[in-house]
């Protein structure tokens, strides 16, 4: 006998001779009104009521997940050869399925009920809505028989809990990381500043917006970053994009934030970083610096200029000095 069906049985055989009362309404129409349909639907208190009292039963006999909670045989059948538990054999337990044409057609099936034993070709059965009112036992031959549910073949949904050690805490959320930074947080900065300083190259190669999202990334992080900052500095454009403002906002122009970033956390975090001005003045220091020696870079080739027009002028002295008339002499102040 299948085991799971052996449980239904006991419910159902408690049942044996009740009857629908006036106007088709049973207690297993109205169980299921107030409990499965999601509509409450007043129709199935009076409705056929074959298949809710399984319904009814698997829940009392507490087997659902292997019996089905259904009000239409066609898709309890259904559901059950989605489950790979249904088959052609009758066995005491299985959930039977009955076409009054004779097919083996899913679709064409009419009524439901329990095998209680089988001997031979005539199959016993526990079956409700029998003769229009009636739950009752009954013979069937196998000739209207589509095809049975075998309850214990079907898995139920694995109840799987996700272990997690007795002492182990959550993990910090991005609002505990910018609101309190603890050994988490600072562990977390060490992580994202040693992949910025292996970024650090293909931050720089692209738009100056990119580089500023990646300056900002690195002051944020923590103390560590300072170092990075100072190496990504070292690569900064000649032209400076970086100011420093009021409380350390050092963009030029708003630069897009990951969508899962606010502007309220950025305050926050900022207002508990204490790198950022370090960070900030390092970068734009080094950055003026570069931007004043490219600004007298011209000195330079002025001094050389001014160098070789000194040397060919005193060429050109020398040259008139050596042109001039016999017995005619240079004042001694000129050959001084």
């Amino acid at each position: 006998m299948d085991p799971i069906g052996r449980k239904l049985l006991e419910v159902a055989e408690k049942e044996l001779g009740y009857t629908e009362k006036a106007g088709g309404y049973t207690k297993y129409g109205k169980w299921w009104t107030e409990h499965v349909d999601a509509d409450h639907d007043p129709y199935f208190t009076t409705a056929p009521w074959c298949d809710m009292f399984l319904a009814w039963a698997a829940d009392k006999a507490g087997v659902t997940e292997q019996v089905g909670r259904f009000a239409s045989t066609v898709e309890h059948a259904k559901w059950f050869a989605a489950h790979d538990a249904w088959g052609g054999e009758p066995e005491p337990g299985a959930i039977v399925f009955f076409d009054w044409k004779g097919s083996n057609d899913i679709e064409a099936v009419d009524h439901v009920g329990i095998v209680t034993a089988v001997d031979g070709g005539k199959i016993h059965t526990i079956e409700a809505n029998v003769d229009g009112v009636h739950l009752r036992k009954k013979v069937r031959d196998e000739s209207v028989i589509a095809g049975y549910g075998y309850p214990s073949k079907v898995k139920p949904a694995a109840q799987t809990a996700k272990y997690v050690p007795r002492h182990a805490a959550p993990p910090p959320s991005p609002r505990q990381l910018t609101e309190a930074p603890g050994e988490q947080g600072r562990a977390a900065a060490t992580r994202e500043a040693a992949k910025a300083s292996d970024e650090g190259e293909s931050l720089l190669s692209g738009p100056q917006d990119a580089v500023l999202t990646g300056l900002m990334a690195v002051a944020v992080v923590g103390s560590v970053a300072l170092s990075v900052g100072k190496a990504v500095a070292a690569k900064m454009p000649t032209s400076s994009p970086v100011r420093i403002r009021k409380r350390g906002k050092h963009h030029r122009r708003p630069v897009a934030l990951p969508p899962d970033v606010t502007p309220e956390q950025l305050d926050r975090a900022e207002a508990v970083t204490a790198p950022m001005p370090a960070v900030s003045a390092a970068v734009a220091a080094e950055a003026e610096d570069r931007e004043f020696w490219g600004r007298i870079e011209h000195l330079k080739e002025d001094q050389e200029l001014a160098f070789w027009d000194s040397l060919h002028a005193e060429l050109a002295e020398a040259s008139e000095r050596h042109a001039l008339p016999a017995g005619h002499r240079i004042p001694s102040s000129l050959n001084a």
